[in-house]
């Protein structure tokens, strides 16, 4: 919840500055017309993006909201100035770097994983007792008494008297037949183990299944990092080589709205990659049960500089 806030922000921010930078090209589409330097397709086309771009604004500033009311639930109070991830953070690399050692790790790691297993050594457990129905059972009995007669004054034979009594003995039952009920509860404790055993083989394919696609996930994610930021810069170039190619007279207006809206979504891109990156990073731990407090605190080191709710 805290990220989708994060990634919230950051596109609200590349929303507005997309307004920001389409505002200005429309000044310049419309100034060029009124001197009769180009068409008035330019302008449509200038104030049409202008229009969408508002509408994506406001679509941000509503996902904001949401996410945001999100967070509140959770933590409980509305989430002011947020330390978010400067955009030259080195992201970590899963350690070690191999995904069968994470898969072996997850086997028995896994907290589903472990789970079942303590329920199918409790059901092995509930079968040796309901087996136990038809063995004998050896008791030690005891018992102790007191008793008190007062006598009485009348009868000369009549004498006060006290009594005492203890008895200890051994009590052996050998059940014969109990018409099958202890062989029904056996069947069924040894159908609730392989129930369970079943699970746990379960459980430990979909913990390697979630390992793998976590683990996928991190290094491809690395790759689709410097992939956007080299795109980001590529972007960047091209969104000045068509505004300086506009005034030139070699582009037209669409093509710098082209080049700027693929410059922003790009820009948008590259940070929700590096995000999802992250939260991929935390999700191999924890379906490996590797995940510890410094893990946590390790992503959090990783966030410095200040995210305004108001960017």
């Amino acid at each position: 919840a805290y990220f989708d806030v994060l990634v919230a922000r950051r596109n609200l921010t590349v929303a507005r500055h997309q307004v920001e930078a389409i505002s200005q090209q429309l000044e310049l589409a419309l100034r060029n017309f009124e001197v009769g330097v180009t068409t008035i397709t330019d302008t449509h086309e200038a104030r049409s993006r202008h229009d969408l771009a508002r509408a994506q604004r406001v679509a941000a500033e509503s996902e904001l909201e949401v996410r945001s009311a999100e967070l509140e639930k959770i933590v409980g109070d509305a989430p002011g100035p947020l330390r978010a991830l400067p955009d030259d953070a080195v992201l970590p690399m899963p350690q070690p770097a191999d995904v069968q050692s994470w898969i072996t790790q997850a086997f028995d790691g896994n907290l589903q994983v472990r789970v079942q297993q303590l329920t199918a050594r409790a059901a092995d457990t509930e079968i040796d007792r309901e087996r136990a129905g038809h063995a004998p059972t050896l008791d030690l009995t005891a018992a102790t008494g007191r008793n008190f007669n007062a006598g009485s004054l009348s009868s000369p034979t009549d004498i006060a008297a006290r009594y005492r009594s203890t008895q200890v003995g051994l009590q052996l039952n050998i059940p014969l037949y109990a018409g099958g009920g202890v062989s029904s509860r056996v069947r069924e404790a040894v159908a609730r183990r392989d129930k369970a055993r079943s699970e746990t083989d379960a459980a430990r394919r979909q913990a390697i299944a979630a390992v793998r696609q976590a683990f996928v996930g991190v290094v491809h994610g690395h790759a689709q990092i410097d992939a956007l930021s080299s795109a980001v810069r590529s972007s960047l170039s091209a969104v000045n080589a068509s505004k300086i190619g506009y005034k030139a007279g070699t582009r037209i207006n669409i093509d710098v709205l082209n080049a700027e809206q693929q410059l922003f979504a790009t820009q948008r891109d590259l940070f929700k990659a590096r995000v999802d990156t992250l939260m991929q990073g935390l999700r191999l731990k924890a379906t490996s049960g590797a995940l510890q407090t410094g893990d946590v605190e390790a992503i959090s080191a990783l966030l410095t500089t200040q995210d305004s709710p108001n960017p």
